[in-house]
């Protein structure tokens, strides 16, 4: 028999995830929670374990391929007799087991799927157990075969016969107008292989419905995007490549537009003589043997500070009545941007008021190294309240970073370079580093940023001072 397992749930309220790759083929014996792909969400690279044993029957995925949660992923042949699936008769001929009806049902709109057990595994990743699951609740209901949908319009305009909510998903991110879609199920229901197959064949959203005479094209069709080798309507010029953006750079680019239309944000800087900072690291690294990371020592004194200025360590919220709320925490989750293959992410030290320089440092260490593996999971990557961005590690001086959406604020540190600097009348060789801060302006005025930012600066310009608070 055949059991076809579906994409499960990876967190977060995440819908879809990128295979990255296939550990196991067609004809290849898997066990059960033995590792079979490789994908990668919006959060992190996951690996996704067998619920079942048997042979690979087939991969429904290539790499490369967006698939959607409750989507058949694998199915696998097993021995037969076993329960939990269904005894298709021959494996060309199979249905997919109970666990895989979901993604049917939506599509078939309203038909009875058969009841089946599923005792394999079921649909989880390592780690969450093996146990059976067999649904006692009642099926939510759906609209009847062959019924009409419809929404408010011309009375003699028909709503397009679709149920399921990843078809319509599909369609919105290719920007399908499933209006122009010609249904191939039961009574012209729009099935996901009708949307698959625009895409696929790469029509234009409107072409199985003709737009009036009297409508003018849309001004926006000229900037479609073309693939590569094609001339580039808007600048002549030919297009060497054209990539739709997914995973973490689409995660990237829409919480960057995000925070740009959300936040109403301001910038303060400041230059800091880091020359007394540096001699009293090499000191404890000469005594000791090691010390902490510069950004472990400034990520320190940035969490005491806000201690004294809480507005920065906030969020607000905008409720469904309009009113704003701002959220204070009694505890800072410390997110600092790291730069990994996949992009640029935002792991997050939990708990860092808690913890000294050295503490945080092994914890920048041990998070920076998951992140690169691409292994760092969901909570790692989530749940920060204040950002520290280390841009000097690329060698420039500074930056206005952008505040990583829903927090307040986040701190940039530049590179550390010598400059000539003006010490009690005398010009002197310092060694200088650049402070940055961007801030949410609804959260605070600019006195309470600019006071955050002078804490911060006098603690890196006279560490002894603050070094008992490490």
């Amino acid at each position: 028999m055949i059991k076809t397992f579906l994409l499960p749930d990876l967190g977060e309220g995440l819908t879809e995830a990128e295979l990255v790759r296939w550990m196991v083929a067609a004809g290849d014996t898997v066990a059960v929670d033995q590792p079979i792909a490789e994908v990668e969400t919006a959060k992190s690279l996951v690996e996704i374990p067998c619920p079942f044993e048997g042979v690979v029957h087939q991969l429904h995925g290539e790499a490369g391929q967006m698939m959607l949660v409750d989507e058949p992923f694998i199915s696998v042949a097993t021995e037969a007799g076993e329960a939990g699936g269904q005894d298709s008769g021959s494996p060309a001929d199979s249905e997919p087991a109970e666990g895989a009806l979901s993604y049917r049902e939506e599509e078939r709109a309203g038909t009875t799927a058969p009841q089946a057990e599923d005792e394999g595994s079921g649909n989880v990743l390592i780690g969450y157990g093996t146990g059976a699951a067999k649904s006692t609740g009642s099926r939510r209901r759906r609209p009847r075969a062959g019924s009409v949908i419809t929404t408010p319009g011309p009375a003699n305009e028909q709503a397009p016969l679709v149920i399921n909510p990843i078809v319509r998903k599909l369609a919105r991110d290719h920007g399908i107008d499933i209006a122009t879609v010609q249904g191939t199920g039961q009574n012209g229901m729009v099935l996901r292989s009708d949307i698959q197959s625009r895409i696929d064949s790469g029509a234009p959203a409107a072409a199985s419905t003709p737009a009036p005479a009297a409508t003018p094209a849309p001004a926006a069709a000229a900037s479609a995007p073309v693939g590569a080798g094609q001339t580039d309507s808007r600048t002549g010029l030919p297009v060497a490549e054209s990539t739709v953006l997914s995973g973490v750079r689409r995660t990237i680019a829409n919480a960057m537009s995000t925070s740009r239309r959300e936040i109403p944000e301001a910038t303060v800087w400041v230059d800091v003589d880091v020359t007394k900072l540096l001699k009293l690291r090499a000191k404890v690294k000469e005594s000791a043997g090691s010390a902490p990371s510069m950004l472990a020592i400034i990520s320190r004194f940035a969490v005491l500070g806000l201690k004294q200025f809480p507005e920065l360590n906030s969020r607000i919220e905008v409720g469904a009545d309009g009113q704003l709320t701002q959220t204070r925490f009694d505890g800072v989750n410390l997110g600092f941007a790291a730069q990994t293959e996949r992009g640029l992410v935002v792991p997050n030290v939990r708990g860092a008021h808690q913890l000294n320089a050295q503490q945080l440092s092994a914890e920048f260490a041990r998070l920076a190294s998951l992140a690169r593996e691409g292994k760092a999971g969901v909570s790692d990557l989530s749940g920060s309240t204040f950002t520290i961005n280390n841009y000097g590690v690329f060698n420039v001086d500074g930056s206005a970073a952008i505040i990583n959406y829903p927090e307040a604020a986040i701190l940039g540190i530049g590179r550390v370079v010598e400059r000539p600097w003006v010490v009690k009348g005398k010009v002197k060789v310092r060694s200088i580093c650049e402070l940055t801060l961007s801030f949410d302006h609804r959260v605070c005025d600019g006195g309470t940023a600019a006071g955050y930012l002078r804490f911060v600066a006098d603690a890196m310009t006279n560490p002894q001072h603050a070094v008992i608070s490490l």
